[in-house]
């Protein structure tokens, strides 16, 4: 989680929100990265977790990411919650809670629904104070 923390630090520093994501294989490798892109690119679908499912992927050139873990700052909103469970993640941890769009517990538990094909072992969170307060001191100087 301290390295997906460091990788949040890009995202302000672009103006973006700051949540970042990094994706590890079963064997403990970083295979994917990515912080909020949204402004710097003009383009909504540039989450954090979106933009390392990319990465990944592409470095891996398969769409299918079984076996691996994503790590991201805040809980995944409703669009990156169905991309986890597209690319096959087999775990997620996440940090701060997201009250207001969360998809993994808060408003909608997308990942954990029993009507879902694909299942995803969450964990909630991890390191969420220090998570939570890269959004608030963000939000607090806008």
């Amino acid at each position: 989680m301290n390295q997906a923390i460091a990788i949040a630090h890009q995202a302000s520093n672009s103006g973006d929100v700051p949540v970042g994501a990094l994706i590890i294989n079963k064997d403990g490798v970083v295979i994917g990265k990515g912080s909020n892109e949204k402004e710097a690119n003009n383009d909504p679908t540039a989450h954090a977790e979106i933009v390392a499912i990319r990465n990944a992927t592409s470095r891996l050139q398969n769409s299918r990411l079984d076996e691996c873990t994503l790590v991201v700052t805040l809980e995944p909103c409703a669009m990156c919650a169905g991309a986890i469970a597209q690319s096959r993640i087999s775990h997620l941890i996440f940090g701060a809670w997201d009250e207001k769009a969360g998809a993994v517990g808060s408003v909608w538990d997308v990942l954990r629904d029993p009507r879902s094909i694909f299942k995803v072992d969450v964990t909630a969170g991890v390191l969420e104070r220090e998570c939570a307060a890269l959004l608030k001191d963000f939000f607090s100087d806008k």
